[in-house]
Formats: structure tokens, sequence, C-alpha cells
């Protein structure tokens, strides 16, 4: 099942071959998992072409991995952070960040100069639940999404000073989802998914979800103790690619006017257009608050 939010917030499941969209009876998609799925249908069909996407979920919790991909772990060894990324580093992405398919990402020129992009597989947690093993962990892995973790390098690298990162990540419309959640029934190997992101149609990110350095399960089960939520979010690392790790990354890193496409066979594909600052508010962007 393809599960969407569309047109203000109504709850729908998408027959994409058809074209056509099943209104369920249902606040949220988060509501939907909370309830297992067990959500009737208010009766009405409509022509996909007529509605408009949003951000298919708004989790209660979003978990954030990092340094997952093995290719990606090893580019970023070449980078000349002051600590090292491990696999296990998890930290909370800003929910009231996240947009949707064909939302525009707004580029704060006053906060930064190098805004870069990852493409991530998003894992939907189907129910509630802590201090679980992996043994356990296909039990709570309820559907997919697709993530694209865009990033302001400059202010990752400020931080990285300390060994976290979390600012550089959660600015407003840096956390682009959808364009809907597949169902773990339609995934019969989520890892065994081919990945490409493109920008401006040129491939900058190729993978595949069989390149991660601990498996999907683990994973989840890894930070249950964190305490899960149904609808929650947690994302599983990004392939290697990224702007920040080319020689020359100024000629990488996202632009205004740049349009980016986040595909992951068997997902979807999410796009994004990244706008100026001005052209979102009509003024010059604020610059940052510093200490």
């Amino acid at each position: 099942m393809k599960l969407i939010t569309f047109d203000g917030g109504r709850v729908g499941r998408l027959e994409l071959e058809d074209g056509v969209v099943i209104e369920l009876d249902v606040p949220s998609t988060r509501e939907w998992f909370e309830r297992g799925g067990d959500v009737r249908e208010t009766g009405e069909r409509l022509a996909y072409a007529d509605v408009t996407l949003e951000a298919p979920i708004r989790p209660k919790k979003f978990f954030h991995t990092a340094g997952n991909f093995a290719d990606h772990h090893n580019e970023l060894t070449a980078v000349d952070w002051s600590h090292p990324v491990h696999k296990g580093i998890v930290f909370f992405q800003n929910v009231d960040a996240i947009i949707g398919p064909g939302d525009d990402i707004v580029y704060p020129e006053g906060l930064t100069k190098e805004l870069d992009y990852e493409l991530e597989l998003g894992i939907i947690i189907g129910k509630a639940g802590k201090f679980f093993g992996p043994d356990e962990a296909d039990d709570y892995i309820a559907g997919f999404t697709v993530f694209n973790d865009i990033t302001a390098r400059d202010i990752q690298r400020k931080e990285m000073e300390s060994g976290v990162f979390s600012f550089s990540k959660g600015i407003d419309t840096f956390c682009p989802i959808g364009p809907w959640i597949v169902t773990r029934d339609e995934v019969p190997d989520m890892h065994e998914l081919p990945m490409q992101l493109r920008v401006n149609g040129e491939v900058r990110q190729q993978g595949n979800t069989n390149q991660t350095r601990i498996t999907f399960p683990h994973l989840v089960a890894y930070h249950s103790p964190q305490i899960y939520s149904a609808g929650d979010i947690i994302t599983t690392g990004t392939i290697s690619g990224v702007a920040a790790v080319q020689p020359n990354p100024f000629d990488f890193y996202l632009q205004p006017g740049d349009e980016i496409e986040a595909e992951i066979t068997g997902i979807g594909t999410l796009r994004n257009k990244v706008i100026s600052w001005e052209d979102r508010y009509g003024e010059p962007a604020p610059q940052r608050v510093d200490w």
C-alpha cells in the first residue's frame, strides 16, 4: 500500500497504476499506524492528478542515523572533521523542518554557503516499543519513505568541533520526505533497494541499501531504548557522493534554482526545488545570530 497525505491533511491509499486516490477515514497517517491499519474508507475516490501531495507523515519522533553506509563512511575519512563519524551516531531531527514532495527548500544565505544533499531511506515504525533485540525488530518496521537530509556543511563543521551535529540539519525546510509511505508488505527485500540522487538531471549519488554496515533490524533494535511510538521515523544513513567530499565541493553544493530528485527504487522519487530566501519572503535573508 502507498499511504499519502494530501489536500490539507487528508489521508488516502494511492492506487498509482490506476491513478486513483481512495480516501481513508483517519485524521493522519500517524494515527493509521497507531490503529494498526484498522481504518475504514470514506467512500470517496479522487483522481491522483487532481490532488496535491503533502509530507506523508508528521512523526512524534524522528531518529536520524549517520555513518551506516560503507562507501559514505570511507569517503568521510577524507574530510577533515574534528571528530570521526561512528556508525552508531543518532540524533533527533527537527520535525518542524519537515516538508513534502514538491515543496521548496529555502536557502538561508545568511546562515550558510555550503548547502548539501543526502539521500536516505526512512523506516516507519509501526508500533510502540522499547528495549527489543534485532530478532524482534522486523515486527516494528511497518513502512518506508524517501528522505533528503539537507545539510549546511559550514555549520556542521563548526558543530563537529564538539563531536555532535544537529543545527546544521534541522533548519526550516531542510527535511524533505515523501512522496508517500510504502508499507512493509510491498517491499520484498529492504536490503536490496537501488538508490540515486540527481541534481538538475545529473547523477550525484548512487548506491544500494545492500551497502550498509549494519542491517536495518539491528539499527532499529539498537536505538529502541530511546522509546518508539507508532509512526516514528528512523533514517538509515546516506550513500556516497555528497558534495562535501568532492575535490571541489563548491562546484556541487546546492544553489537556488536547483531541482533535486531523490529516488529509491520500489519506494518512490522525492522531488524538491531550492529557492532563495528572497524569492520566498521578498526580503534579504537574515544573518545568523552567533555567540
